[in-house]
Formats: structure tokens, C-alpha cells, sequence
């Protein structure tokens, strides 16, 4: 009988860790919507509402373009084409990435500014964490090519970034890539630091998250490997941009990537500031390397 006892309960407390795992996980790859409730004007930026296709042609995705009054007459222009972390909207709130886009416009190059799926006022019902979002970027390049034909240069935030290099991976179009606090491979990045996003204990929960969800939503986390794509990249250049006190995606993932072709890679590691909060600490000289960046491509 209390042999009897000990495995039902023993089957109760598989069955509910199993349960939560499920349910934070599920939870992490629906996040709640953020609302876009700021806008280019606020910036005095000309914008224009524009809407695309991710390239996979599943959802609808939703943004800006802010043309440059100062781009070149006699040269053909450039478009960055902005990219959001995880959970968040096209503003990336964080830096703000608007007034980002205000100095790059204003030194003669377009910015595109975007939605991931399933996040600000984009289609969409789940957030795989570039492994879908990667077709997100390349239907951004795909309008770009066709109304608004120009240079092209991808700047990323956290997962944009990464999601940003896996789209340059595979579209020759993409002149150079800035990331700012990007994680290098999504598997090993989650089995190390999923518990900063779950809030759960690393164990049992990260590996329980990690064999159950990919199989229930229907993706594979190891092909989100930025490490490998920046080879695809090479020779043309990327800036890597990170903090050595970020607590969200430690430094060492940009530091990775940068080392395999420090050559023609570029790596800007900052201090004292958090998950993508570089430019908020240094907003004059983040903008300098941008711009420098660009002026290169």
C-alpha cells in the first residue's frame, strides 16, 4: 500500500512539473503584445506606414519607413532595416530606437522600422525567437528591393540581432549587419540562461522547457545558430556591439562570433550598462560607431 502511495505521488509531481513546464514555456513563445504608442513625429521624422509579407508569406507584418531628406542624389541610398528583441515592438523602448533612427536619418540613410510576428501590430500568434523570424527580416529586404531599391544594411537588437545574421546569412543583398547584444546559438544559450526567462529553477524545469516545447510548437532551436551564419557572412563586415556587465546575453556570444573572422568583423564591447542599453549609457559615441560603420558599406 505505501509502495502504492509513493508512485502515485511520485506520478502527481512528474505530472504538475511537467505541466508547468509546459505552461511557462508556452507563455514564453506567446508573450503579450507591447502596444506601439510612440511615433516618428515625436522624433520630427517623416514616416510612411508600410506593411509586408514575412518571406514564408504566413503573416502580415507591420512598419515604418523614415526616408532621409538627406540621402545621396548622385549615389545609390541606403536602408537600414531595424530589428526589435524578443517580446518587444519596432521602438525597442530600451534605447529608444527612435532616436537611433533620428541620427541615422539624419546622416542621409533610410531606416525601416518593423514588427516581428505575433508582436506590436503585426500578424502573428507565436514568438519563436528567430527561428520564424529570420523570414520576418528577408520579407523586409524583399520590400526594400522592390519599393525602395537602395544599399542594405541590417541593425538588430538582442534577438533581432541575432535573427538579423541568420537573414544576411542567406541573402547576398545585405551589405554589412550591426548587432547589438546578440546570443550566438539559441539552443545552448537557453540550456545556460533560460532561467532568466522563465524564472523557474534551472532544474528540473530548463530541460523539461527545452524537450518538450520545441516538439509541441514545431520548431528546432539548432538551426537558430548565428555562430555558423556569421561564416556565410564573411567577407562582408559586421559590428558586434555589447556590454560586459549585460546579465541577459552574456558578452561572450558577440565575442564568439567576432572571432571567427576578426579580420573584417568589428567588436565594440561596452561597460556598466544592461541587456541592450549601450546606447542609453552612450548614446554620442554609439551613434559614432553606427554612422562610422555605415559610411564603410
Amino acid at each position: 500500500m505505501i509502495w502504492m502511495i509513493s508512485s502515485i505521488l511520485f506520478v502527481l509531481v512528474c505530472l504538475a512539473l511537467i505541466g508547468i513546464a509546459v505552461y511557462v514555456g508556452w507563455q514564453l513563445t506567446h508573450p503579450q503584445r507591447k502596444p506601439v504608442d510612440a511615433s516618428p513625429d515625436d522624433y520630427s521624422l517623416h514616416m510612411e506606414n508600410i506593411s509586408f509579407q514575412s518571406r514564408s508569406r504566413d503573416v502580415q507584418l507591420d512598419g515604418w519607413i523614415l526616408k532621409s531628406p538627406y540621402a545621396p542624389t548622385d549615389a545609390m541610398p541606403m536602408t537600414v532595416i531595424m530589428s526589435h528583441g524578443y517580446a518587444g515592438t519596432r521602438l525597442e523602448k530600451g534605447l529608444p530606437a527612435l532616436a537611433l533612427a533620428k541620427s541615422i536619418v539624419e546622416a542621409g540613410y533610410h531606416v525601416l522600422m518593423f514588427d516581428f510576428r505575433n508582436s506590436g501590430k503585426s500578424e502573428g500568434e507565436i514568438t519563436t525567437v528567430g527561428f520564424l523570424e529570420k523570414q520576418d527580416v528577408l520579407g523586409a529586404i524583399d520590400w526594400v528591393q522592390e519599393h525602395e531599391p537602395s544599399k542594405i544594411c541590417l541593425l538588430g537588437f538582442s534577438m533581432g540581432g541575432s535573427t538579423s545574421i541568420l537573414a544576411a546569412a542567406e541573402e547576398r543583398a545585405v551589405l554589412g549587419v550591426i548587432t547589438d547584444s546578440a546570443f550566438s546559438q539559441l539552443s545552448p544559450y537557453l540550456r545556460d540562461n533560460l532561467p532568466v526567462w522563465s524564472r523557474l529553477p534551472r532544474f528540473p524545469f530548463t530541460p523539461l522547457i527545452l524537450l518538450i516545447l520545441p516538439r509541441l510548437i514545431g520548431i528546432n532551436p539548432h538551426r537558430v545558430d548565428a555562430l555558423a551564419a556569421v561564416d556565410h557572412i564573411y567577407p562582408r563586415p559586421i559590428l558586434f556591439i555589447h556590454s560586459r556587465d549585460d546579465e541577459a546575453i552574456p558578452w561572450s556570444n558577440s565575442e564568439g562570433m567576432w572571432s571567427r573572422h576578426p579580420d573584417v568583423f568589428e567588436l565594440w564591447v561596452t561597460q556598466k550598462a544592461g541587456h541592450v542599453g549601450s546606447y542609453h549609457m552612450q548614446p554620442e559615441a554609439y551613434t559614432q560607431r553606427v554612422l562610422a560603420f555605415l559610411s564603410k558599406l
